[in-house]
């Protein structure tokens, strides 16, 4: 199992490619999720909560569990890893970090569809975060479920508006449905976060974006 990546988009990895010359960033997304592991917690109020000593006995265990997968992913050993993660989510079901983080794994091996359950999981538990939406858009455009994506992605982009990787995905997934409008204004808006995005800029010039013009992102 390869381990995801975590980087940001403007640094692929030169072994990911698409034979789609314009959705670069394509094949970054089939490489792994920008997203670091471990981002992701699910907030106590919004944690079903547990009923018993032993629920929360479980619910304790599972996230240390959590923190030894991430250890695992950051030492290279993604299997390991995913092991620590099935048994956090068996413990705690409602984990959203243990979900998150066992979507990016299979997100890795392009097991997207494995990926969309557990990013949908996650964003039910989390549903105010961004993460979960984008990851799962980024399997959504692997799987060529673009419409889908750009529902995630518009969504996020509201829950967390100064995301520039929300932004640039946005702005493939615009180019995509081949409304260059809204493309450009999202790689304008990634541009507005984060200036050197190469990603973004390659993306707004491929749109025919104009420096200093206004765009419509919604």
């Amino acid at each position: 199992m390869a381990i995801p990546v975590l980087f940001s988009f403007s640094g692929a990895s030169p072994r990911c490619s698409r034979a789609s010359a314009p959705l670069a960033l394509l094949a970054i997304a089939l490489c792994g999720c920008s997203i670091n592991l471990g981002s992701l917690s699910s907030e106590p109020e919004k944690r079903a909560p547990a009923t018993t000593a032993a629920a929360e006995t479980d619910a304790s265990e599972a996230q240390v569990i959590v923190a030894r997968g991430e250890a695992l992913v950051r030492s290279g050993k993604p299997q390991e890893a995913l092991a620590e993660f099935d048994k956090a989510i068996t413990l705690d079901p409602h984990n959203a970090e243990a979900l998150y983080n066992r979507g990016l794994l299979y997100q890795s091996e392009k097991q997207h569809q494995l990926a969309i359950d557990d990013f949908t999981s996650a964003n039910g538990l989390t549903p105010q975060r961004g993460e979960p939406l984008l990851a799962r858009a980024i399997s959504y455009l692997a799987l060529d479920k673009t419409k889908e994506a750009v529902a995630d992605l518009d969504e996020a982009a509201q829950a967390e508006p100064q995301n520039a990787e929300i932004w640039t995905t946005r702005g493939l997934a615009y180019e995509r449905l081949g409304d260059r409008p809204k493309a450009a204004g999202s790689y304008s808006r990634a541009l507005n976060i984060r200036p050197k995005n190469e990603a973004a800029r390659s993306g707004f010039t491929r749109v025919g974006g104009k420096a200093g013009e206004s765009y419509d992102t919604f």
